[in-house]
C-alpha cells in the first residue's frame, strides 16, 4: 500500500509512534521518505525514525532523520533491499526542549513514504 503516509499530518506534544503500514509489492525496494514539519516552537528538536518488522513482534530501526529544529521539508532514501524480510514499517518520534522551564514541546509534521524512482538522463 505504497505510496502512503507513515504518519498523516499531525500535531504532537510528546514522543510517540504512528500506525503500521504494509509494504506489499514494494517490499525490498528503494524508498523515499519525506518529512514535512509545518509547526514548531522555539528551542525544540524533533527526531523521526522508521522501524520495520516482519512479524509485528520485533521492530528494527531502518532509518533516522537527523534531529530537526526548523520547519521545512526533508528527504531521506532507504534501500529496503538490505531488509528483504521487512513487510511493515512505522514511524516513531522523539521530541525535546532546550528550555525545560517552558511548556511541553509542540510539533506539526507528517511522514510520507513512496518508492524511489530512478531517472537516467541521456545526452541529445
Amino acid at each position: 500500500m505504497v505510496p502512503a503516509f507513515l504518519l498523516p499530518e499531525s500535531t504532537a506534544r510528546q514522543d510517540g509512534r504512528g500506525p503500521e503500514v504494509a509494504l506489499g509489492a514494494h517490499q525490498g525496494k528503494p524508498m523515499l521518505l519525506t518529512l514535512g514539519i509545518n509547526r514548531i516552537l522555539e528551542q525544540e528538536s524533533l527526531e523521526v525514525s522508521v522501524w520495520g518488522s516482519s512479524d509485528d513482534e520485533e521492530w528494527l530501526p531502518i532509518a533516522t532523520f537527523p534531529p530537526k529544529c526548523y520547519c521545512g521539508t526533508y528527504y531521506l532514501t532507504v534501500d529496503l533491499s538490505r531488509h528483504k524480510h521487512i513487510t511493515r514499517l512505522r514511524a516513531q518520534w522523539r521530541m525535546s526542549r532546550w528550555d525545560h522551564r517552558r511548556q511541553e514541546p509542540l510539533f506539526g509534521f507528517f511522514l510520507f513514504l513512496e518508492e524511489l524512482k530512478m531517472r537516467v538522463a541521456g545526452a541529445a
